[in-house]
């Protein structure tokens, strides 16, 4: 499904309402959280895709890590996982879908996150996530409405895995960039999110399906601010540049660049293939959180000894703006 699909198929539908949520499917925010105390709050979210990588195992890490990551953009602490399958069982066998299992459970260990179930259905085409649920402080919740003017913003993992990936499709990329979208999309969202709450964020998405510029767009429409960022600090994953030059494009990030270009100035000496970089449709990317200026030279230090070593910052959030508007430079 593209940008905007489900808010329309939801628009005049009613919808239950509970004083207890403190986000749901509006304001595009990365999870659901419902308030069970003044202390605890329940983080509930599910995510599943198709292979983008050819090895099962690693299919199965990067889908467990990118189902953990909306968990982690709330500032919450996942503490049980369900998986979700879709198979074709007699034709890709059993040991397939252990391996794509496994893959799963390797990365839930690193999380400290139960399995407790989940279902499966047979299908022509494998598919693989994880629904999550966890738990944060209900006054400590990290959203995407939360963008500030005097901000800076933080992103947490280099872009381009749509790229890398269609890449690897055709058998363009390099072994270096293979290696590199591997280990970028196993990696987990764990350990920046803690340093982001222990700074006392409160403004962070991660980036995923809608690309770099359109979650940016998300922040700045929900918090209604102008954000601006410089597409020379945005790290760039090995190959991904080559890819978008030999027009190697995801349809996702075609998809994207049509419904958030209406919120979305670009400088006229960014090259096209930098454009197609910061629409590129991200599978379990990193973090993008705004902290006030004076304090993200030592939040930044703080995420790279912490081993977060890519954590840059991008760009500031400069004026309040109604419509949230997203300036490339």
């Amino acid at each position: 499904m593209g940008p905007g699909d489900l808010d329309q198929a939801l628009c005049g539908v009613d919808v239950p309402h509970d004083p207890n949520v403190i986000t749901g499917f509006l304001g595009s925010e990365d999870a659901g959280v419902y308030r069970l105390d003044h202390s605890t709050a329940l983080v509930q979210t599910v995510d599943f895709f198709t292979p983008i990588v050819d090895d099962p195992r690693d299919f199965g890490r990067a889908a467990a890590a990118n189902s953990l990551s909306d968990v982690y953009a709330m500032g919450g602490r996942p503490l049980t996982a369900l998986n979700i399958v879709c198979f074709p069982i007699k034709k890709l066998g059993i040991a397939t879908l252990r391996s794509i299992l496994e893959g799963g459970l390797e990365i839930l260990r690193e999380a400290g996150t139960a399995l407790v179930g989940g279902h499966s259905v047979e299908d022509d085409e494998p598919k693989y996530g994880l629904s999550v649920t966890g738990l944060v402080h209900p006054d400590r919740v990290m959203t995407n409405s939360s963008l500030r003017p005097g901000d800076s913003l933080v992103l947490t993992k280099a872009v381009g895995t749509g790229l890398v990936a269609t890449a690897l499709k055709v058998q363009l990329a390099a072994p270096e960039s293979e290696k590199a979208i591997v280990d970028s999309m196993c990696t987990l969202n764990k350990t920046a999110s803690e340093v982001a709450v222990r700074f006392g964020v409160r403004a962070c998405t991660d980036v995923t399906g809608f690309g770099l510029a359109g979650h940016l767009v998300e922040m700045a429409r929900a918090s209604r601010c102008r954000v601006r960022i410089h597409a020379r600090d945005v790290p760039v994953l090995s190959g991904a540049m080559e890819a978008a030059s030999m027009g190697l494009v995801p349809a996702g990030a075609r998809s994207n660049r049509g419904f958030f270009g209406a919120w979305t100035t670009i400088d006229a000496g960014i090259s096209p293939e930098t454009v197609d970089l910061m629409y590129d449709p991200q599978t379990s990317g990193g973090l993008v959180i705004g902290i006030p200026s004076d304090r993200s030279m030592d939040f930044t230090a703080a995420l790279r000894e912490e081993g977060v070593e890519i954590a840059a910052v991008i760009g500031s959030v400069y004026d309040s703006d109604q419509e949230g508007r997203l300036e490339i430079l």
